[in-house]
């Protein structure tokens, strides 16, 4: 793990760096500046040399999407590959910051470069903020030296990028990695149809929870809607409605017309495991595949990567049964 010598520093907006308008708080452009000139202010040493990037215009991360993904994909493959940097620290704001960790984390595969996610929950100039504080730790620790992958710096720790949550949203140790059983085989390699260098596209994706009261119809309307993947949050070790014969048509019907389903478990500590339950086992027969104890981030991340590499239905199913960086086993 060599330490980091020249960073890119990819801004994309959130808190960190909003300032007032008419409005409210609303992403600004121009935080090179605020980030050289604090710096300074600070003296602060053990840091690398960087350049900046901005993704335009700026965002709120509760705009997040697929596209912003690629984008930033697109701009840190062009810092390490045009500006031979060698460390990645993108800025975003938090209320996506767990989703788009994971995104990148399989996006990402194969990258032979750190890269670290950060941002703040108050804007960086505000009293008491922890703006500054998340990144100057962030850029002292990829200086100090990080392995290759995608991890989270905030609130002085350094957590798995795909398997970070945000469970607070007004508290500065926002994030956190819960325990959640991960048992499953690790890839033997990352082949070239998933790493980096594959060129993605936009794909549907749906995200649905079980809850009581359910109908078919609901799932239905959904699964027609043109989805190629929806992820459903089962209760507990991955149950359903196992006694609505029509929902589990439902699911059957588009799975056989290569609708990738995939399910999660609703606990934030639990995980799938199909066969304790007949429940379980009756959704497994519909076609489900079981994420583990896979976050919802990183279910949705690795669906859309593999989806969007134009890999087939079964590909998808072997791929996401298959531990790729760490978020299926420890």
């Amino acid at each position: 793990m060599a330490a980091c010598e020249k960073l890119l520093v990819l801004y994309t907006g959130g808190t960190i760096g909003m300032q007032q308008s008419a409005d409210g708080l609303a992403p600004a452009s121009g935080f090179e500046a605020r980030v050289r000139a604090q710096q300074s202010e600070e003296g602060q040493d053990q840091l690398p040399d960087w350049i900046f990037s901005e993704l335009l215009p700026p965002i709120d991360s509760a705009n997040m999407s697929q596209a912003n993904w690629l984008a930033m994909v697109d701009a840190i493959v062009e810092g390490i590959e045009q500006h031979s940097c060698d460390g990645v620290l993108v800025l975003q704001g938090t209320d996506t910051l767990a989703y788009s960790a994971a995104a990148l984390s399989f996006l990402l595969l194969g990258l032979p470069v750190p890269v670290v996610l950060t941002g703040a929950m108050l804007p960086a100039g505000t009293e008491g903020s922890d703006a500054w504080g998340n990144l100057f730790g962030a850029m002292r620790a990829l200086h100090q030296g990080q392995a290759s992958g995608v991890q989270v710096y905030f609130n002085g720790a350094l957590m798995h990028g795909a398997r970070v949550s945000k469970l607070q949203s007004d508290a500065f140790d926002a994030f956190t990695v819960l325990p959640r059983q991960r048992i499953s085989p690790r890839a033997g390699q990352i082949p070239q149809a998933i790493d980096y260098r594959q060129a993605r596209h936009p794909v549907n994706i749906a995200v649905l929870p079980f809850y009581p009261g359910i109908q078919a119809e609901h799932i239905s309307a959904l699964l027609g809607s043109g989805v190629q993947a929806l992820l459903l949050e089962c209760y507990g070790s991955g149950t359903g409605p196992s006694d609505n014969a029509a929902l589990l048509t439902a699911l059957e019907t588009a799975h056989a017309r290569g609708v990738v389903l995939a399910a999660i478990s609703q606990c934030p500590q639990g995980h799938v495991e199909f066969g304790v339950y007949a429940a379980g086992s009756q959704l497994q027969a519909a076609g489900l595949v079981s994420a583990g104890g896979m976050t919802r981030e990183a279910a949705l991340g690795k669906l859309f990567s593999l989806l969007g590499a134009g890999l087939e239905p079964k590909e998808v199913e072997h791929w996401f049964n298959l531990d790729l960086c760490g978020e299926r086993a420890d």
